[in-house]
């Protein structure tokens, strides 16, 4: 992958490569390839993703205190 870059692989979408980008002192999903036939993906499973390749990779602190966590905080 290029700089900054990596690919995931998760159980809930065994046909899909999701491509993380990074910013600052965390991951985010950037993109998606799929061997099959392509399927939407959940909000939710987009974050629980995240927060699963953000704590593998060490940056979760940094993924917890990222602004859109706040905005989430507000919503509930």
């Amino acid at each position: 992958m290029r700089r900054n870059q990596v690919k995931g692989l998760f159980d809930c979408f065994p046909e899909a490569v999701i491509i993380f980008k990074r910013i600052k002192n965390y991951y985010f999903i950037h993109s998606a390839e799929w061997t099959g036939s392509p399927q939407l993906i959940a909000k939710q499973q987009m974050e629980e993703m995240e927060y699963l390749l953000n704590k593998e990779m060490g940056f979760l602190p940094g993924y917890l205190q990222r602004k859109s966590a706040g905005d989430k905080d507000n919503e509930t």
